[in-house]
């Protein structure tokens, strides 16, 4: 069996003729490929403006600069989360609480952000920026009514979140919309739902933050007429996004349904075949009504339980080439840039570290075979097994 990663790119000869047919354009960036996959991502989203960019990081960062983010403006953000928006947010000069999360889906929760203000007392917020742990957008509108009592911004971190849809009012809305965020970000990373080898996104219905955004990712630059002459308006970065990116990303977005059925599919394979064994490892509950983009596949071990940790875990599953991964280490434990003392850490991140140290994150993507899947499901059986010797557990 070659190794099976927990997530990849799917690349159809679709994607390779169109990137093909790229490279022989005049313009390979700030071409019409750009102008192309923006007004087809406006339109899937369904906002009012969309702007393709660099990376996910890079889209954060547009967004906390358009957010307009100074020194000691506050933040809060969950405490579980890639270590890119919080890296963006201490190089802005802000500072940045962490809220605690739900111990099983990794996410900030309304009740934790509004535990994290009291606790801390804070009286202003700036911004509040949520992040949907494996596709799943809980609890979109309760935030949004949040940022409006304290007035602030709410800026989504949806990087694995794209394709996903909730509910409000017996209607869905796409993450992206921005019907109850001021701001949406994306990654188009390889792992993600689609992917442009590297690449981003933003979207918002928010005209202002709109302009600042576009003049921001290309160096604050304003065009003439003349081609030869321009002013720069803002101090900006080269956030562009390639033709070739583009041009991929946009192949990509034409098979999103197709792309979203078959994780789903993956995804409810795991539940059904790994159910009977309850006893000994748990599925996050999610918001009734949300429809996920399946970026991750989570299940909570009970290693006590078992009388085994984690990292015997992983490496029984490499020995058979199976590529188990974690999301994420919470971010106060990178002591070196955030500053906490352990008994506050056990204090005010209860949740986290129970999910933390229980929570695997196993294969899930387009390309998954049927035949993978099952030995994935049976060697996860076959370790719990080993640690119960209890038979009547394993069922194909």
């Amino acid at each position: 069996m070659k190794p099976i990663p927990y997530g990849r790119q799917f690349i159809d000869s679709a994607d390779i003729t169109l990137v093909s047919k790229v490279l022989k354009e005049d313009l390979i960036t700030t071409g019409k490929y750009v102008d192309l996959f923006e007004k087809k991502l406006k339109f899937f989203l369904k906002s009012k403006y969309a702007l393709s960019c660099s990376s996910g990081t890079s889209a954060i960062h547009l967004a906390l600069l358009a957010a307009n983010i100074r020194q000691n403006d506050i933040i809060v953000m969950p405490s579980i989360n890639f270590i890119a928006a919080y890296n963006i947010c201490k190089t802005l000069g802000a500072k940045v609480y962490l809220s605690d999360v739900d111990p099983l889906t990794g996410q900030m929760t309304p009740e934790k952000l509004l535990e994290c203000i009291k606790k801390n007392n804070i009286r202003k917020i700036k911004v509040i920026l949520t992040m949907y742990m494996g596709g799943y957008p809980n609890d979109v509108v309760k935030f949004y009514k949040i940022k409006k009592l304290f007035k602030c911004i709410l800026i989504e971190d949806a990087c694995h979140a794209f394709g996903a849809k909730y509910k409000f009012k017996d209607n869905f809305f796409n993450v992206g919309s921005c019907k109850h965020s001021d701001i949406s970000t994306f990654s188009f990373h390889p792992v993600k739902t689609i992917a442009s080898g590297e690449g981003g996104a933003i979207s918002t219905n928010n005209k202002i933050f709109f302009k600042k955004i576009k003049l921001l990712r290309s160096h604050g630059i304003i065009r003439t007429k003349k081609h030869w002459d321009y002013d720069v308006s803002l101090s900006g970065f080269n956030y562009r996004m390639s033709d070739i990116n583009c041009a991929l990303a946009y192949s990509q977005l034409k098979k999103i349904k197709n792309f979203l059925r078959v994780r789903e599919k993956i995804f409810f394979l795991y539940k059904k075949k790994l159910s009977n064994l309850k006893n000994f490892l748990r599925f996050p509950e999610y918001d009734i009504g949300i429809k996920s983009s399946y970026h991750l596949f989570l299940i909570s071990f009970d290693f006590k339980k078992l009388k085994t940790k984690r990292n015997f875990l992983f490496s029984e599953m490499i020995k058979k080439n199976i590529f188990f991964q974690y999301h994420y280490k919470p971010i106060f434990f990178f002591t070196k840039i955030f500053k906490i003392k352990n008994k506050n850490m056990k204090k005010l991140y209860k949740g986290a570290l129970e999910y933390y140290n229980s929570v695997v994150s196993i294969p899930i993507y387009v390309g998954l075979t049927n035949q993978k899947q099952v030995y994935i499901i049976n060697e996860i059986k076959k370790f719990i097994l080993s640690h119960l010797n209890e038979k009547k557990f394993f069922k194909k």
